[in-house]
């Protein structure tokens, strides 16, 4: 059974990502976490069942190994403009969306158009969170 970490999840959309410890990373949605659980947080350790899907690896289930890490310790260190995110955790971030920018955008770019609104506006968040992390 494959393990790794959480990069990052959005609860309100219900997907994220995990980084597999021997591997890429894997699309992890809603339905895969275990019963009770609504969330995953940055850094969680996991263990998951994964199959091929058609865009690459998707966990089918998952099963929560460690309880996820305390954002009190994270924010005490940050400097006075208390950053929300650790270097680590921003670094998974912007590979995250230099992806999606890659994955998404400029293939539509290329191809004389833009990507579609609900692409866009997904696009444009994550550019935004990271954007409010390195300006903090």
């Amino acid at each position: 059974v494959p393990t790794g970490k959480v990069k990052w999840y959005d609860s309100e959309k219900g997907f994220g990502f995990l980084s597999q410890e021997d591997g890429e990373d894997v699309y992890v949605r809603s339905s895969a976490l275990p019963e009770g659980v609504e969330g995953l947080k940055t850094g969680q350790k996991v263990e998951f069942g994964v199959a091929s899907g058609r865009r690459g690896p998707q966990a089918l289930s998952l099963k929560l190994i460690d309880p996820p890490p305390s954002l009190t310790k994270t924010r005490r260190e940050a400097t006075p403009t208390e950053h929300k995110h650790s270097p680590d955790e921003l670094h998974g971030m912007v590979e995250d969306m230099i992806t999606l920018l890659e994955s998404t955008v400029q293939p539509e770019l290329r191809k004389g158009r833009y990507p579609d609104r609900k692409v866009a506006r997904r696009v444009s968040e994550v550019v935004k969170a990271v954007a409010q992390e390195l300006d903090a």
